[in-house]
This record gives structure tokens, sequence and C-alpha cells, in this order.
């Protein structure tokens, strides 16, 4: 490109080295030159990134919670529903900081019912053995304290990692190992994926937060690990206080 602007404009001013140069032709060779010279700062210069995409508008969606676990009360009147990745780092903010204010505020006061499905990422490997690990703890008992273990240690998930949490919970290794070893949970975390795919998830954490419905819940729908002030309007807003971001219609 340079090369054919270069011949381009030679063209168009042609001078015969034997001949002598007049005082024009001088002054139209060098605005010649500097608009090359322009030509080729535009060509080094830095393109400008492409804009980032914004994220999709919230919306109100439905998701059935039939044979999912549950933490908090049943009959609680809001329901708030993570899809997570266990490798997912972004999950594991969430999980530590902004979760925490989420269960003293509205959980453990009885007003939200917290209810967690996975959604494993294809590019992290140890996403779904994760979920599956941590099902069957919740064969014995131990669902919630086996994902907090697993998210905690997002960035060191293996198979010793998951039986390590499993002697440390005092869960029966024997029956553990089998779940796991056998992939017991394997289809009830396909079932999840399906449930996240029509409920328009893509990416984690994804949450859904609306009043509480038989079987499940029908809200606004909330993409990734964004500030507690936004789950407590969206809580609220659900729960009819003032205050709250009005329910979509």
């Amino acid at each position: 490109m340079v090369l054919a602007l270069a011949l381009t404009l030679g063209a168009a001013a042609p001078v015969a080295a034997e001949d002598p140069i007049t005082r024009d032709q001088a002054e139209r060779l060098i605005q010649e030159i500097r608009q090359l010279r322009e030509v080729l700062q535009q060509l080094r210069a830095p393109q400008p990134a492409a804009a980032a995409p914004q994220r999709p508008a919230d919306e109100k969606v439905k998701v059935d919670l039939r044979g999912t676990h549950v933490m908090g009360r049943n009959d609680a009147p809001v329901t708030m529903v993570e899809f997570t990745d266990l490798e997912c780092p972004f999950c594991r903010t969430f999980h530590t900081g902004t979760f925490e204010r989420i269960k003293r505020d509205f959980i453990d006061t009885g007003k939200v019912r917290f209810v967690s499905r996975d959604f494993p990422l294809d590019f992290h490997a140890n996403a779904r053995p994760a979920a599956l690990a941590v099902r069957c703890a919740g064969e014995q008992g131990k669902f919630w304290e086996m994902r907090h273990g697993v998210t905690v240690n997002g960035n060191a998930l293996s198979r010793d990692t998951y039986f390590a949490l499993a002697r440390d919970l005092g869960l029966d290794m024997q029956g553990f190992g089998a779940c796991f070893g056998n992939e017991k949970y394997k289809a009830a975390v396909d079932q999840d994926i399906a449930a996240a795919v029509a409920a328009g998830v893509s990416g984690t954490p994804t949450f859904v937060v609306g009043p509480t419905a038989p079987d499940g819940v029908e809200g606004q729908r909330i993409v990734g690990a964004v500030p507690y002030a936004v789950f407590e309007s969206a809580i609220r807003a659900a729960l009819g206080e003032r205050g709250g971001a009005q329910p979509q219609r």
C-alpha cells in the first residue's frame, strides 16, 4: 500500500533528473511528501480496539427447581438461583464476598432461599468433576460444606482435593469414592446445564432472583459477579419492599 501511494504521488509530479526544478514544482513535491508522511503515520498508529460487547439486558426467566439443594427456608418468599462453575474465578469472588452478605441479610433471616445449579464450562476441565464431588458429598448431608470447600479451592482442583475435603468433612470414604468414580450424578449435572441454556445462561456466575413459586422461581436474570447493591435491589423488589427495582413485566 505504501509503495503504491509513493508511485501514485510520484507519477502526479514527474520531474526529469536532468531538468531544472521550478519553485512551484518544489512546493508541490514537498506537499506530496507531507501527505505521504501523514498516510504512513496513520498506518503505523495502533488501531482502536473493538468495543466490548455490552452485557445483555437483565430479563425475566423461569427456572424449575425440583430435586435441587436449598439453603434457607423452603417457604422463604424469595428464591435466588446461582448457575455456577466451581472452577470459575468470578464465582469464587462472588462466593467469598457478596454471598456472605446476602446470606447474613436475607438467607439467615428467612427472606430468601438460595439454590445452587451447575453450569460447568467446557474450558474448565475440573468444573464437572467438582460438581460431581459436591453432589456425592450431598448424599451424606454435606452438600453445602463440600461446595464451599471446592469453591474456595477452585484454583487447585483435582481428585486429591475432593478426597481430602471429603475426609476433612468426615464422610464415609468408600461410599464417596464409589459415587464419584461411577459419575453417579452425571445426568443430574446435564439436567442443570439444560435448565441453564433454557434460561439464557451463557456464562458464570448467572443468577435468577424472584418471588418463590411452587417447584421453581420466575424472576430477574442477573449476569456476573455484580456488586451487592444489585442483588439487594432485586431481592427487595421481589419482596415488594420500597427502594427495590420494580419487577419487570
